[in-house]
């Protein structure tokens, strides 16, 4: 019966385990699996906001180099030469990841032959303004492989949009109005009034993406986790709202565009522009960061209650076990008992007569006759 007890419970013990460690295990591989799914993405959105701060300094040296070649400048301008290493820099440790090697072969080559670029200010800007396009091109296509514009944070998805796609399409956008004012001066008759329509279009865009620009990291200040994000970008989208208007003045949409004034406004936008990447970028940097902590805490977070669950339950398995090996075990007698009972001691009858006396066992002494043979002597 006892037999039959242990085997019972012994099965039970081992139901009861599987039970416990089947839902846990399969919660333990849900959490792992998933916790690493994110930090894959993230750590690959962190290669992407990478790359995208390499490519902000080429965005503005391209329409820096524009607007030189529509001047007539052929030699490329210093900050191209620096701002492309960098690309470069980036895509050759970056490239692979995030599928951009191609893209950049292509642009990298078609900027190396700007210089090269042959006729008049018109086909000089057309030149230039395929090069610009590839580098937007480029842009996108960072924002998708690294996988930045399926972030599922708002303030990091209103991010991403700010300064993958508003922020170089303002550069551009600025820049060409500029450039379209620009060679509108010396142009006639069909030729003057294709660039004035094409001068309006353009103004007409950097309106458009100036306000997408301010409703995206307005967003992302309305909900967001940083509590530096706020403040980091009120002093830098000042000074871009300044630029804006300051080029806006000097377009003079409908008369006669401010060439020195667009130039102007032109070069403090796109240094406003600059540091209002930088910043978004860097507060980018920190919301991927402190998302890395969370999701390595998580982790360890489920290895340690995995190992506990697993300790509980061998603890509960092993404790009964030691339970029956101390109830086997034969208890001892107390220290000073003997081991066995010392029986009672017989003497004759006296007289000779027949018959005994029992007498009690005298422990330490057992002649019962001792005590007679000292009166005897007596």
């Amino acid at each position: 019966m006892n037999s039959r007890r242990t085997r019972l419970g012994s099965a039970v013990a081992v139901i009861l385990t599987v039970l416990v460690l089947v839902p846990s295990a399969v919660l333990f591989g849900r959490v792992w699996q998933e916790t690493s799914r994110q930090t894959a993405q993230t750590d690959l959105e962190k290669k992407g906001v990478e790359y995208l701060t390499a490519l902000t300094p080429l965005i503005s040296a391209l329409a820096e180099a524009q607007s030189s070649a529509v001047q007539g400048v052929t030699a490329p301008p210093d900050s191209l030469t620096a701002a492309v290493a960098k690309a470069a820099a980036a895509d050759a440790k970056l490239g692979d990841d995030l599928k951009t090697r191609e893209r950049w072969t292509d642009l990298n080559s078609k900027i190396a032959k700007l210089a090269k670029a042959t006729g008049g200010p018109l086909a000089v800007l057309q030149s230039h303004i395929e090069v610009s396009d590839l580098a937007l091109e480029l842009y996108g296509a960072i924002r998708r492989n690294s996988q930045l514009n399926r972030d599922p944070a708002s303030d990091m998805n209103n991010l991403q949009q700010a300064v993958a796609i508003d922020m170089p399409t303002t550069v551009v956008r600025v820049s060409r109005m500029g450039d379209w004012a620009n060679i509108a001066q010396t142009a006639t008759g069909n030729t003057r009034a294709t660039i004035t329509v094409q001068f309006g279009e353009e103004a007409l865009a950097v309106q458009d993406s100036v306000t997408a620009l301010t409703e995206d990291l307005q967003a992302a200040v309305d909900d967001t986790t940083s509590p530096t994000l706020s403040g980091a970008l009120v002093t830098t989208l000042d000074s871009f709202r300044r630029g804006v208007e300051s080029m806006t003045r000097g377009a003079n949409q409908g008369g006669t565009p401010n060439v020195a004034t667009m130039s102007t406004a032109q070069t403090a936008l796109q240094t406003a522009l600059n540091a209002l990447a930088n910043v978004t970028l860097k507060e980018m940097a920190k919301l991927l960061e402190d998302r890395s902590d969370s999701l390595a805490y998580r982790r360890t977070e489920a290895v340690v209650m995995g190992l506990l669950a697993i300790a509980l339950v061998l603890a509960a398995l092993i404790w009964p076990v030691l339970g029956r090996r101390r109830g086997s075990q034969p208890t001892g007698r107390p220290i000073g008992e003997g081991t066995r009972d010392i029986p009672a001691a017989t003497i004759p009858a006296p007289g000779g007569y027949g018959g005994q006396y029992e007498v009690a066992p005298a422990y330490g002494d057992i002649d019962p006759t001792r005590r007679e043979r000292s009166g005897a002597l007596r």
